[in-house]
């Protein structure tokens, strides 16, 4: 429906046509007012679905001899009903993790002045667009020297390469790795969160780690509110349309002869005084240079990172249908769907926190 009533509109257009452009508005937001409708009877509150962690986490408890305490915040967060069913499993696991490995029994935390019963908590917020879940406990902190030295020894990293610690623990979501001393049916099997990772990603989803050695650990996910439909942005760079998910844009800026004075060869524009990388999409896709009467850059916001993306030409807001590419397109870097427009062309969809990860890997290269 939502396909069908962009070609309309954009037939609407063409032919310049006042009655039909009025009644293809009014069809837009009666359409509007239904997939509205749709999307809240999808949405369900978290917290009646992550009420079955307390029992998972007090028999783990038990099963490892440890004392938790377990508290859920932020169950009245409302998440699309497939996402929820889906992150299920992944939160499960990491959970499990965080009992098993995070939170010391109750001798070593005495023996380090904490309270013998460990804290676990399981929060959820919407932030910018998407919705945040958190896993936090006050454990011991995820082994840093373990880690690096278990990924040397597996042949996943050099011993010359130089990573910072947030490098180091995403090292665990790499497939068999494992630093459990021996193998239980909870951990030690080499399984499990390279699995989660990629659930998380299959979502959509992006999941990031903060530890602190004797302090505890923070395991952040991401995830967007639904699967189906999002408000899209429609713009051009070379020949190719792109959509990037409005929620993430915050604001659209001329790349002016001032900025590009500053720029100078680097890709990096002084925005309000804060420095701002820039994503230029063509060199990225090997788009044909295209003239256009201005050059754009749509700064876009994911968790605590900016970027600017030049783009060539700004079209507006555009209701999306996500549809996937398929196995063919799955190795593309930054593209997470594409969508089908009223003139029958194909848009990309941007994956905006892959992109921003590569942005981040070249400024530190």
């Amino acid at each position: 429906m939502v396909i069908a009533n962009a070609k309309v509109t954009q037939r609407a257009e063409v032919l310049d046509d006042n009655e039909l452009g009025e009644s293809a508005t009014i069809l837009s937001d009666m359409l509007e007012e239904i997939r509205t409708g749709i999307m809240n009877i999808r949405m369900v509150q978290v917290g009646d679905s992550f009420n079955k962690f307390k029992r998972i986490v007090n028999d783990v408890a038990k099963k490892v001899d440890k004392k938790i305490d377990f508290q859920i915040v932020g169950g009245e967060t409302e998440l699309d009903k497939m996402v929820v069913e889906k992150i299920s499993d992944p939160l499960m696991h990491m959970l499990r993790n965080s009992i098993d490995h995070g939170i010391e029994t109750p001798q070593e935390r005495l023996g380090v002045k904490k309270n013998e019963r460990g804290h676990v908590e399981l929060k959820t917020y919407p932030d910018s667009g998407t919705i945040v879940i958190e896993i936090s406990d006050d454990g011991r902190g995820l082994p840093r020297d373990k880690i690096l030295s278990k990924a040397i020894a597996n042949g996943l990293v050099s011993a010359e390469n130089n990573l910072s610690d947030k490098e180091i623990y995403n090292l665990i979501f790499a497939a068999g790795l494992s630093t459990a001393e021996k193998v239980s049916d909870i951990s030690g099997r080499g399984v499990g969160m390279d699995v989660v990772k990629r659930n998380i990603e299959s979502l959509r989803g992006t999941v990031e780690i903060d530890s602190k050695p004797g302090e505890g650990s923070l395991f952040t996910i991401r995830l967007p509110l639904t699967l189906a439909i999002i408000d899209g942005f429609l713009i051009q760079c070379g020949n190719t349309k792109y959509i990037i998910p409005l929620e993430m844009i915050q604001e659209c800026i001329e790349l002016d002869a001032r900025y590009k004075k500053e720029m100078d060869g680097n890709e990096f524009i002084n925005l309000r005084d804060s420095m701002l990388p820039l994503l230029d999409l063509r060199k990225l896709y090997n788009e044909a240079p295209r003239k256009s009467e201005r050059e754009n850059i749509v700064v876009v916001r994911y968790g605590d990172y900016k970027i600017g993306m030049m783009v060539d030409e700004l079209f507006g807001e555009f209701q999306t249908v996500i549809k996937p590419l398929g196995s063919v397109f799955s190795n593309v870097a930054g593209v997470s769907g594409g969508t089908i427009l009223g003139s029958g062309e194909i848009a990309l969809i941007f994956d905006i926190p892959k992109l921003m990860e590569q942005k981040i890997k070249e400024i530190k290269k």
